[in-house]
């Protein structure tokens, strides 16, 4: 079928607007709500996702038309519309019907109701319902002039279905991937304890499995679950969208059971969940703990959800929520310092967002997420939180038209790959604070890289491994001169081959811990390591050893660290074979091993990083990677509070954000003639701007990109 235009009704200005459900309130607030949007500047609402219940109080009555005066409302006004499908949230009904429907969280014990996404949407009893509701609600709209695209389901992949069903598929899956038990048993080395197969029903439940080759194919066919019941929805929706509608499902990135950039590539355009800790954790001058798993610390953390937004399609994507005030449960309210709404929302642009929906409209009053604030508070009185939304929709409306076919630059690439991160959640190389192994580690490893990337004042470009053979190796060295590839532990021979091409034809390579060391099964591969890369490299490793404190790391005249430099979690035994040693370890025994090392080859180089940086390192890294990165004439006094994130409009022009993520004032000077896409001031070369404490401007260059 036919991929719908999702960018007929975005191509021009950015989106802005929230999730909106009038069905909530106790009485019609309709106008009220959609004229204090229009006041700031929204242009799209997200409606109807939540209630199947309201859509079909009883088993095959429907009651569709109860939306209409909100989308016609909205159109009178100019706002736009976004329409989901109400398949995340079953009604009662269903479930007193099709008890068996509940996912079932181990073997033969059900998830409770009362909650949401409790279902197992692999049932096929379940996509009969679901079949149903989706056609009345998309036939019922799908030529209302409001609509510009719909939203399937909400954040998938929340569980993994141990049901009968689940389970039956994944067997049915490994026959057909395996075709015969002998070829499973052997590549799974079913031989180990005694679990060799002679036919694929003997194959046990996930519960106690202890092999990683079998939990890693687990977690891939739950995330191609979700793919499948997503892109199903899609063809269904597509069947009633014109072909200036589009579709997509809002993708929570944290979620266990998904692969984004699998998921995205059979939609429209990717849209995505990312929220983030708020207050002192955006300020780059202070380091504050996480306050919660679903959301990302520092301004590192904010960039590194917009860079993975656009990862899943390498293009612009939709924000279809994020923090309006506080977000979580009632112990956790943290709302935003004055101003940092407005640069979380064009940090977010800067790295390719053309669309920015808050979530939601109206704190709730009631219900589980009644201290997840929205744009108005509980009193439904618009204050100080709305009064900068609406800054933010009036500067929308001078910058958004400006930044047609944005694209934002990078500094250096970096490869992401959930397949490593599903084999660390079950064999974990790092200890957490309570010394057992923990989930987190790939994380902590990629997140160092990134972080890294950013508060070192340069720009990221993330990769997922599984589109890396999209590209020649070459031309891929041309656009990003600096490759990481760190925790890149699943590796398929073509991509490692992939790897060693682009290093050998121009490309500086960054191999970190971890990576190339299993093969796509989760097999330690037989290969000295770091397996393919070793030559490459000019060194090889046979030992590894966790941390159970971080080490200080030295640099040397060519690779100069910082105070405060540590090496955290591992460290790689590394063993130089004509390889350059730029950094060392400060320690009485690990300090045999070199840190880190270099070495040319073929037309580019390879550097070896043997540990998990912590944030001073990482920048070091960073920095020596890319001595002269693309903001280095923007300076600032003092320093280390900004950041200048660029791209390339349509036009050719080179616009840039310029965010001061401190309580402080900052200067910062200006290297080129500029306008201020807000005001439209022209500022001169060698000028000085302004900014005050969390405050951010938005300039187009002058000159025109080659």
């Amino acid at each position: 079928m036919a991929r719908h235009d999702a960018t007929t009704h975005t191509a021009e200005g950015i989106l802005f607007g929230a999730a909106y459900y009038a069905e909530y309130e106790p009485s019609d607030t309709t106008d009220y709500d959609l004229d204090l949007m229009v006041d700031a500047g929204f242009s799209v609402i997200r409606v109807g996702e939540s209630v199947w219940s309201t859509w079909e109080p009883r088993d095959g009555e429907f009651d569709t038309e109860w939306l209409r005066v909100v989308l016609d409302k909205a159109h009178e006004r100019g706002i736009r519309v976004i329409l989901g499908t109400p398949t995340y949230a079953i009604p009662p009904w269903l479930q007193v019907k099709h008890p068996e429907l509940a996912t079932e969280l181990s073997t033969g014990v059900r998830m409770g109701w009362g909650a949401r996404q409790e279902v197992d949407y692999s049932s096929p009893v379940f996509a009969r319902y679901a079949e149903r509701v989706i056609r009345a609600v998309v036939s019922t709209y799908c030529d209302h002039p409001a609509v510009i695209g719909y939203q399937v389901d909400n954040e998938p992949g929340l569980h993994f279905f141990h049901n009968e069903g689940t389970f039956a598929g994944f067997v049915a899956w490994l026959e057909e991937r395996y075709e015969t038990p002998e070829a499973l048993n052997r590549e799974w080395n079913l031989t180990y304890w005694s679990h060799r197969i002679t036919s694929f029903d003997q194959l046990w439940r996930p519960d106690n499995n202890s092999f990683p080759q079998y939990d890693l194919a687990w977690r891939e066919y739950q995330a191609l679950v979700t793919e499948q019941f997503i892109h199903w929805q899609a063809d269904i929706v597509r069947e009633y969208a014109s072909a200036d509608q589009f579709v997509t499902t809002c993708i929570a990135y944290p979620r266990a059971a998904q692969h984004d950039a699998s998921l995205a590539a059979g939609l429209d355009v990717t849209a995505g969940n990312p929220y983030y800790d708020m207050q002192d954790s955006l300020d780059l001058t202070t380091t504050v703990p996480q306050l919660a798993s679903f959301i990302t610390r520092g301004v590192g953390g904010l960039f590194r959800q917009a860079d993975r937004l656009w990862s899943s399609r390498q293009e612009r994507f939709l924000v279809t929520e994020t923090n309006a005030q506080a977000i979580g449960g009632p112990s956790l309210n943290y709302p935003p310092y004055p101003g940092q709404l407005k640069q979380a929302a064009y940090a977010f642009i800067s790295r390719g967002a053309r669309m920015i929906e808050y979530w939601q409209w109206h704190t709730l009053n009631e219900g589980f997420e009644t201290y997840w604030g929205g744009v108005l508070p509980h009193s439904r009185e618009p204050g100080r939180v709305y009064r900068e939304i609406a800054d933010i929709g009036r500067s929308l409306a001078s910058v958004g038209p400006k930044l047609d076919g944005y694209e934002p630059d990078s500094d250096i690439a970096i490869v992401y790959s959930n397949a490593s991160k599903w084999a660390f959640t079950f064999f974990p190389p790092f200890t957490d604070d309570a010394h057992d192994g923990d989930p987190a580690s790939y994380y902590r490893i990629f997140d160092a890289f990134h972080e890294g990337i950013v508060e070192s004042g340069r720009q990221a470009r993330v990769l997922h491994d599984t589109q890396l053979l999209d590209y020649a190796p070459a031309e891929f060295a041309e656009a990003h001169p600096v490759l990481v590839a760190a925790g890149l532990y699943i590796t398929t021979d073509e991509q490692l081959a992939w790897l060693d091409s682009y290093a050998k034809a121009g490309g500086h390579l960054v191999v970190g811990v971890r990576t190339a060391y299993a093969d796509h099964e989760a097999r330690a591969r037989r290969e000295v390591a770091p397996p393919r890369l070793a030559a490459a490299a000019q060194m090889h490793y046979d030992e590894f050893s966790n941390l159970v404190a971080d080490v200080a790391v030295t640099g040397t005249s060519g690779f100069p660290v910082t105070d405060g430099a540590r090496a955290t979690a591992w460290i790689d035994g590394v063993i130089p074979d004509g390889a350059e040693v730029v950094a060392s370890y400060a320690h009485r025994e690990h300090g045999r091993f070199p840190a880190i090392t270099t070495a040319r080859y073929g037309e580019g180089r390879v550097t070896y990083v043997g540990t998990v940086p912590n944030p001073e390192l990482a920048a070091d890294i960073a920095r020596w990677l890319v001595p002269t990165p693309l903001a280095a004439d923007w300076t600032s006094s003092p320093e280390g509070s900004i950041t200048v994130q660029s791209g390339a409009t349509a036009r050719g022009r080179t616009v840039r954000f310029i965010s001061n993520w401190s309580g402080e004032p900052v200067q910062v000077r200006v290297p080129e003639a500029s306008t201020d896409l807000e005001t439209g001031e022209t500022i001169s070369a060698g000028a000085t701007l302004d900014l005050a404490p969390r405050d951010i401007r938005i300039l187009e260059e002058e000159n025109t990109r080659a």
